[in-house]
């Protein structure tokens, strides 16, 4: 493959703008491997540093994923929420042609005044009423996406256990409970990860990441859960519609090409 040369200045600026065109252009698709610096120096003519910052920028900017030891892929795309409809994280990602699987990492029964008290009001429990504690991670095709702590009021999902929470909570709670869910009230904002729950979902400290609080309820104005939920900024993207703005034609959850 013949040398593709560059305009004198700003190189990194030049470079960039090629290297999101091999992705846009369908020459490397989602999940498959970028070029290494070396490959990006030689065909590009330019430095190992530049080739290095041009790579690091495109990782920032989610167009690229980094994996230590192996490599850097591109990014497989974001799944895309409705925030006007309660789905679940298995059918949004079925319906976005993903594999959808779950990890659980902690499940525990503990009491009202054995968690944070500001929880145990949302919930409505006091004293030694019982609570569900569960943190599980959510992947898809296998790479991590979500990190999601939930408490459960024991009571509406008596004898639940860990196996239960490996699948669909929505399923269980309609299916096997026969609960009927009146929906959720969410409170959504903008974090950089922390080193721990960055090792959680395989990326380095300080990565954007969306934090969504919220109370689920039952149409009996019951509430049933309370979830504390970091979404991976690099694989999600939450839209709304206002007014009388019309509707979305296709599917509510579908894969979407990162931006540039």
């Amino acid at each position: 493959m013949s040398a593709q040369k560059l305009n004198k200045t700003p190189v990194y600026q030049q470079l960039n703008g090629l290297l999101r065109e091999l992705i846009r252009s369908g020459e490397l698709k989602p999940g498959d491997q970028f070029l290494t610096e070396r490959q990006i120096a030689t065909r590009f003519e330019v430095s190992r540093a530049t080739a290095n910052k041009a790579l690091s920028n495109l990782v920032s900017e989610g167009l690229l994923l980094f994996r230590k030891g192996v490599g850097t892929f591109v990014q497989p795309g974001t799944l895309d929420v409705d925030l006007r409809m309660l789905v679940s994280f298995t059918a949004r990602a079925e319906a976005a042609g993903r594999n959808p699987a779950t990890k659980v990492l902690a499940f525990a029964r503990k009491k009202a005044i054995d968690i944070d008290p500001l929880v145990a009001e949302r919930l409505r429990l006091s004293g030694n009423e019982p609570v569900i504690v569960i943190e599980r991670l959510r992947l898809a095709d296998n790479q991590p996406v979500i990190f999601e702590r939930r408490y459960l009021v024991e009571k509406h999902v008596l004898g639940m256990d860990a196996q239960a929470a490996s699948g669909s909570l929505y399923g269980l709670f309609t299916d096997a409970y026969h609960l009927r869910i009146a929906g959720a009230e969410q409170t959504i904002r903008a974090i950089s990860l922390d080193a721990a729950d960055a090792e959680r979902l395989g990326t380095r400290r300080g990565t954007p990441a969306l934090e969504v609080s919220g109370i689920g309820q039952l149409e009996s104005g019951e509430p049933l859960w309370y979830e504390l939920t970091l979404y991976r900024g690099d694989s999600y993207a939450f839209h709304n519609r206002v007014g009388n703005a019309a509707p979305r034609t296709g599917p509510a959850f579908e894969l979407i090409a990162p931006r540039s």
